[in-house]
């Protein structure tokens, strides 16, 4: 995985760079207050996968602008925003390992300045002056919303289905994912299939990140995660693995996952326990397999792309989404 991370770092140093760059030239708020809390997560080391993939989405198409690493932004904002938002609503207490804004500054300022990053990023979009780039813009955001209601109100429910789980990660993180490969092709002027085929890139892809993300809340220790080992089953999140596992357990044992589950203060020993019935119902190795099928799915989609750089740094982002460690 070292090498895999690596190599891609290799082949996105400039475009990192570069995206770097707009993130700091393109904040601008009037009060350094906002500034100090939105640069709190910004600039406490993301990945800079979803303006990544914009540059690299309108690169694949053969289009290359000043104005795109700025465009970019707007998504690492929003996603910012969404962060900062689920940190106030979780009652979370790490983030990127370091303590979450609103422990810092409070909830309603963390609340606002992720307000302020939401009105930043549509500020940018309309700079394009095409009204389908704000239409996906806008469509994105409302679905990020409804997303993280439709958790809000299943939180803690052990009947959470794994199709309501692929509903949540679609406009949760995949609709972010796949609108940043959507609207790097539309940047771009690409023909109406190449846009589509990034869009369906772009959302599986989008599945893999969130499914290897709740993996590892089983198999990563707080370091590596940035957050405290079990935090989303703390805060009421049936994951894949844990949705798999209670579908297939014996009664006794999905009783004893049921009991934990509902336990918010529940011991290491407790999530130890659980993490081995996950293993014995094979709830890890089945998102494992799920994910994997998503990453071999856009790779496919990317076959019909003439072989390039871009083309390769693309599946490369798809292997390290599953085999991430951080």
């Amino acid at each position: 995985m070292t090498g895999l991370k690596q190599q891609l770092l290799g082949l996105v140093e400039q475009d990192l760079g570069e995206i770097e760059t707009a993130l700091h030239a393109n904040l601008t708020p009037h009060l350094d207050l906002v500034k100090q809390v939105a640069g709190h997560l910004i600039f406490s080391g993301g990945k800079r996968l979803r303006p990544l993939l914009i540059v690299l989405s309108a690169r694949i198409c053969g289009h290359e602008d000043p104005f795109i690493p700025k465009f970019a932004a707007i998504f690492e904002y929003l996603h910012t925003a969404t962060l900062l938002h689920d940190d106030v609503i979780d009652g979370a207490s790490m983030r990127r390992g370091k303590p979450v804004a609103n422990s810092i500054w409070g909830a309603p300022i963390t609340v606002l300045v992720g307000d302020f990053l939401l009105a930043r990023a549509m500020c940018i979009a309309a700079e394009t002056e095409n009204p389908k780039i704000i239409r996906v813009v806008s469509e994105m955001t409302e679905g990020m919303s409804q997303g993280e209601i439709l958790q809000l109100m299943r939180k803690g429910d052990i009947h959470f289905t794994e199709e309501d789980y692929m509903t949540v990660i679609r406009n949760k993180t995949g609709i972010l994912i796949e609108g940043a490969c959507r609207t790097g092709a539309i940047l771009a002027g690409a023909t109406s299939d190449r846009e589509k085929a990034l869009t369906e890139y772009g959302g599986h892809l989008g599945i893999v990140f969130q499914i290897a993300d709740d993996i590892l809340d089983y198999i990563a220790d707080s370091g590596e995660l940035g957050k405290t080992v079990g935090a989303d089953l703390r805060e009421g999140k049936l994951t894949l693995p844990v949705i798999h596992a209670l579908k297939h357990a014996e009664a006794a044992d999905r009783t004893r996952m049921e009991a934990i589950i509902s336990d918010t203060d529940f011991s290491p020993v407790d999530f130890s326990e659980l993490t081995r019935l996950l293993n014995k119902y094979g709830g890890i190795e089945y998102a494992q397999k799920l994910a994997a099928h998503h990453v071999s799915a856009a790779k496919e989609i990317l076959a019909d792309f003439e072989p390039s750089p871009t083309r390769q740094t693309l599946f490369l982002l798809a292997d390290y989404a599953l085999h991430r460690r951080t």
